[in-house]
């Protein structure tokens, strides 16, 4: 029986098997066999509580098995400035599947919750920027308290926790897309043993 997933989730990085429970919510909704996938991590690293995005970028980044585009990390980061820019260019060619990540605020007892939504996030929204919605999918971490002051909130945020919850998400998506081999190679294998058992009884419209 498949499980059923809803449109929003949340889990805390710190969370026991944190990781795996993250990397089954993401292999449902992200289409790892999309011509276009691409991940724009938002943000800067001259913020450490908005050096998120770049963070799990520059992970992401390195992970040699990851194929997918990257667009943000701590070498070159996709903030205020050039996000406009680089999303336009990003749809010149074929349309993409966009999955957005950045840092955000949020009420106490939500700090260092790992938030997975359908739609698109609204970078810059926490210091009162307006910039264009971005992402099919978004996925966010609340890495301090918001509603005083966010910018310097951002700026004086533990790295320890940016950085720890940037860890997660890029192992988590890692593991996701692992998954997604393994799984796409056992229905290669089943169909090809079914093909295999029509073939021995000699009828091979069972369809």
């Amino acid at each position: 029986m498949t499980q059923a997933f809803e449109k929003n989730y949340s889990i805390h990085y710190e969370q026991t098997s944190a990781v795996w429970e993250l990397s089954e919510i993401l292999l449902e909704l992200i289409p790892f066999d999309h011509e276009k996938l691409v991940f724009c991590c938002i943000g800067t690293d001259r913020s450490t509580g908005d050096a998120l995005g770049p963070i799990v970028g520059s992970q992401l980044q390195q992970i040699f098995s990851f194929p997918f585009e990257i667009v943000g990390t701590l070498q070159t980061p996709l903030h205020a400035l050039n996000i406009v820019e680089r999303h336009e260019k990003l749809h010149e060619q074929h349309e993409p599947f966009i999955v957005a990540i950045d840092a955000c605020l949020g009420e106490t007892s939500a700090i260092g919750s790992i938030l997975v939504q359908d739609g698109p996030l609204y970078p810059g929204k926490a210091v009162n920027k307006a910039l264009p919605p971005i992402g099919h999918l978004s996925i966010k971490g609340i890495v301090n308290v918001g509603g005083f002051m966010e910018a310097k909130v951002l700026s004086n945020t533990r790295l320890h926790v940016t950085y720890s919850m940037s860890e997660k998400i890029a192992r988590a998506l890692q593991l996701a897309w692992q998954r997604h081999l393994l799984k796409r190679k056992n229905n290669h294998n089943n169909n090809r043993n079914n093909y295999n058992r029509w073939q021995q009884i000699g009828y091979t419209d069972f369809r």
